[in-house]
């Protein structure tokens, strides 16, 4: 079940933001067919997985060979009875298959036809090979990470890939759909990963044209300048985090922190650039004379902005998510559960279907049965 439910996707087995994009669309209850090729996974496709691949959940999985004119034109006879079709290859890939928007769009015209790359379908650097940092680093979202004597490092995955790709790409495709049900005007989503993470900064651009960052890193209260506004250590090397922003959650930092009748603090200018140093050091000796858990209860009540950081091991017993089932078990291992969440549909961890049961799905698609023949040779990989 899901607000999707109903629509059918065929996605074509690719690396990281495609198939991260396809498992939210399979979340929010979409049909989700994935085109795989025979044989294994490469080393690449199957790094991320222990067991069990959450990329593949809810989705089918049918191999095909994509240099046999009998298989190229078996899925098109699939695409044709699907209302997305999602791929992550490089510009011209698909259209050296047979498989361009300009064969299947004419033929289909209420498709979503979703094309996820790093750089887009055009421009000097569409051919061009990148990944996650590649992305980010081209839109100065990258620069403002990290402290200004590091070289900066943003969280592996999350910003470019899995935000500015796969997150934005469910949505454009969920908005294509409106008027492809509506008005059978379907469209070719161009998804470029670097663009996509360009527009998500668009919050923090704001604030470089308002002079609030700048070219020199961590000089602003934004990126780690203001000693309110920073993570610190503690005394068995964890972290807590402090963003008290507003000058409410200043005043509770400051009293927490038995810092209010301290003559750098007293007069609570939380703005005086010229004492930032001097503060940070204070409030950095304070963090690293107690551990983790001392702070956290002290920060347990009021509003200070103050929290521990967690890693990700530890993230799924903390007692907000533990409360709101932010995590779901499958075979002996956690997965964060999809957001948001909906009232009136409600969501179920499911395996991928594979093999026998795929070929079932296409069968209730009205696939003709002779064409269903050219797969008995194929079996997804590890299928017995």
């Amino acid at each position: 079940m899901g607000p999707l439910e109903g629509i059918r996707v065929v996605e074509m087995a690719g690396l990281g933001a495609g198939p991260l994009c396809g498992m939210m669309l399979a979340d929010l209850g979409a049909s989700v067919l994935v085109i795989e090729r025979p044989g294994h996974q490469s080393a690449e496709a199957s790094a991320h997985v222990h067991e069990v691949d959450p990329l593949l959940r809810g989705k089918m999985r049918q191999p095909l060979d994509l240099k046999s004119p009998t298989h190229v034109e078996l899925l098109r006879e699939i695409i044709g009875r699907s209302q997305v079709l999602l791929e992550s290859y490089r510009p011209g890939v698909m259209e050296r298959l047979g498989l361009g928007p300009s064969v299947i769009c004419n033929n289909h015209p209420s498709l979503v036809y979703a094309r996820m790359t790093g750089w887009g379908q055009t421009g000097p650097w569409a051919h061009r090979a990148g990944h996650d940092p590649n992305y980010i680093g081209a839109t100065g979202a990258l620069f403002h990470s990290g402290r200004s004597a590091e070289a900066p490092m943003a969280p592996p995955t999350l910003l470019g890939d899995a935000a500015g790709g796969a997150a934005l790409m469910t949505s454009g495709i969920t908005s294509a759909l409106i008027p492809a049900i509506r008005d059978g005007r379907g469209q070719v989503i161009d998804g470029a990963i670097a663009e996509g993470t360009n527009y998500l900064a668009t919050y923090a651009q704001s604030f470089y044209q308002a002079g609030q960052l700048t070219d020199q890193r961590c000089s602003g209260w934004l990126d780690g300048g203001a000693p309110w506004n920073d993570t610190y250590r503690t005394h068995d090397e964890a972290y807590m985090v402090v963003a008290a922003i507003e000058p409410q959650f200043y005043a509770c930092l400051l009293a927490q922190l038995k810092l209010t009748d301290h003559p750098l603090f007293s007069d609570l200018d939380q703005w005086e650039r010229s004492r930032w140093g001097e503060q940070r050091a204070v409030i950095a000796e304070l963090f690293e004379s107690h551990s983790r858990a001392f702070w956290e209860t002290v920060f347990d009540d009021g509003d200070a902005c103050v929290s521990s950081m967690l890693t990700y091991g530890e993230a799924r017993t903390h007692p907000q998510f533990q409360a709101r089932h932010a995590f779901f078990e499958q075979s002996g291992q956690w997965f964060p559960a999809p957001a948001p969440r909906f009232s009136d549909t409600s969501w179920e961890p499911a395996d991928s279907v594979e093999g026998a049961a795929a070929r079932d799905y296409l069968r209730v698609l009205g696939v003709p049965e002779a064409a269903l023949k050219a797969l008995q040779d194929y079996r997804v990989s590890g299928e017995s």
